[in-house]
């Protein structure tokens, strides 16, 4: 990931080793309470804005080396052909958001809407951005279907009045219960059946992807 490695590369300047302390409550917040957080967490002699200024020409670097989520293409690519509004909702700024979408052209003209986490008063765990990309979407907030991969997101979608799927990125399973909230906890975009939330199902079959009935349950 990125963001792990620029902390890595920060961290080592004020003589500190990355161990991963502290991931669970960094994941999905918005770059100045990670910031906030890693110098809290590893004791660094700088403030938390300090060291945000000093991530963001690594991280810029960064951003064409980008990995797509298995089975990301796939299922935006889907939704684009059937006409399916999309919104791209994150706690990220919106320049870096472009930045990361400038390597992704498909997925670029893919959504209707993308909105930065600097663009809303109140970041996630906040409902406020998905509320926002709902109406920008003119759709109802129940009627919205969100693909969350952090815990703070998960929250925020739940409390917009949305259905959520979560695709944890936190590796380990100690970490699911992070995730209790959402209606469905997947392993993978590839197992994401868009029937079962009222959308197009896929024509295509994929390996170790099965048909599956979510109601707060994790595979």
């Amino acid at each position: 990931r990125i963001v792990e490695e620029v902390s890595k590369i920060l961290l080592s300047r004020y003589g500190k080793q990355w161990d991963g302390r502290g991931l669970e409550k960094r994941l999905g917040k918005q770059l100045l309470e990670v910031a906030t957080a890693l110098v809290q967490d590893y004791g660094l002699p700088c403030m938390p804005e300090e060291f945000l200024e000093a991530s963001k020409p690594l991280l810029e670097e960064r951003w064409s080396h980008t990995e797509r989520l298995p089975g990301a293409s796939r299922l935006i690519k889907h939704f684009h052909d059937h006409g399916i509004p999309l919104a791209l909702a994150s706690n990220s700024p919106k320049k870096n958001i472009l930045s990361k979408l400038k390597y992704q052209p498909d997925w670029a003209k893919a959504f209707t809407a993308i909105i930065g986490g600097d663009e809303v008063k109140e970041g996630k765990p906040s409902p406020e951005i998905f509320i926002e990309a709902a109406k920008k979407l003119n759709a109802e907030p129940q009627s919205c279907l969100v693909l969350e991969d952090s815990p703070p997101g998960v929250e925020a979608g739940k409390a917009a009045g949305m259905q959520v799927v979560a695709v944890p990125s936190l590796p380990n399973k100690t970490a699911r219960p992070l995730y209790s909230s959402a209606d469905c906890i997947l392993s993978s975009l590839l197992e994401l059946r868009p029937e079962l939330w009222g959308l197009p199902p896929f024509k295509d079959c994929m390996p170790h992807a099965y048909p599956l009935m979510c109601s707060n349950i994790s595979i």
